[in-house]
């Protein structure tokens, strides 16, 4: 009786777990981009950003980009590289298929001697053994070299200190934001550590009024989103950007829904990478920020979804960019 209710109480337990996992998911899902990574970093779209002190995990990597893949590097064709297989050279058959053909070949022996298939094996039934026995032993030394394997390799790419593109470790890490979002992290009045930026490529200076842009440009494009504002989104975000939050605003039209979304407050923000590509700036920076978030039916403003007193937090990795003689705006959303 105890082990039931025990097995009962887990089984709860774990239903539990998953609806409140669903209900968080519903949550972060509803604001701007649907809690998804979108847009373009230029030449670093596809790469991992710096971790940070806000961020302190890899962000999640880009899903949807008008920025093509880089190409396969000359290893993924060249002969003879690691993976690919010389043309004619025999195919790696693996542990089971020597052993296979090792087994197969004693019972051809045996059969020209003259003891018969089964006979050159010592019977079918010590046969049946010895391959239930070899494959016990050998599942058990395959799962010790992938978990060995496991321990040994990073969890992500991007995970721990980041490098630059030769390889080589940065010179410096992005630090706490000067101005308000350095403010934010008890850190106001410091001046802000240079970025990360790759050899050969001058970094971005960035100061306090660009921090003061970062900080404005998250409240203005969330509210602006609230209200359904497309001729204001088109003016802070890049084209591409606003292509992705046009089609959700007409998803949820055509649903009848309206998503929501006030009181936006910065809780914490730094500095993750700066760089420049030709006559464009980038700036790539962690946010952890709060918001009411909900959405409501538009026949009679009833909240279907969140909740419109109740304030979420959200982490996220923003990328801005700044064409020369322009102004920031946002380029890209990466979940953290």
């Amino acid at each position: 009786m105890t082990q039931i209710t025990k097995s009962r109480r887990g089984k709860a337990l774990v239903v539990l777990a998953a609806v409140l996992t669903l209900a968080a998911t519903s949550v972060v899902e509803a604001r701007p981009g649907k809690g998804g990574s979108f847009g373009s970093r230029g030449a670093r779209t596809y790469d991992a950003p710096a971790t940070t002190t806000t961020a302190p995990n890899a962000a999640a990597p880009m899903q949807r980009s008008a920025t093509d893949r880089p190409a396969a590097g000359p290893a993924a064709t060249q002969p003879g590289a690691p993976g690919m297989q010389r043309p004619g050279a025999p195919a790696n058959r693996g542990f089971f298929g020597g052993l296979a053909g090792g087994l197969l070949g004693a019972g051809l022996i045996g059969m020209l001697l003259g003891g018969g298939f089964l006979g050159g094996m010592g019977g079918f039934a010590s046969m049946l053994g010895l391959l239930l026995q070899v494959a016990l032993i050998g599942g058990l030394i395959w799962m010790a070299v992938r978990f060995f394997k496991s321990r040994n390799r990073p969890a992500y790419a991007g995970a721990g200190a980041p490098l630059n593109r030769d390889g080589a470790p940065p010179r410096s890490q992005g630090g706490p934001m000067g101005g308000p979002l350095g403010g934010m992290m008890g850190g106001g009045g410091r001046a802000a550590r240079p970025a990360t930026t790759p050899k050969g490529v001058d970094g971005v200076g960035i100061g306090p009024s660009d921090y003061e842009s970062f900080e404005r440009l998250l409240r203005e494009i969330q509210t602006a989103y609230g209200r359904e504002d497309k001729a204001a989104l088109r003016s802070l975000t890049t084209p591409e950007v606003i292509s992705y939050f046009t089609e959700e605003l007409d998803a949820n039209a055509a649903r009848g829904v309206v998503n929501r979304i006030e009181d936006v407050k910065l809780v914490q923000g730094d500095l993750a990478e700066s760089w420049r590509e030709g006559a464009v700036d980038y700036a790539t920076v962690a946010l952890r920020y709060s918001l009411v978030d909900y959405t409501v039916q538009r026949s009679d403003d009833a909240v279907i979804d969140g909740d419109r007193s109740k304030p979420v937090e959200a982490v996220e990795v923003w990328t801005f960019q700044r064409p020369a003689g322009g102004g920031w705006v946002l380029s890209a959303v990466q979940q953290a």
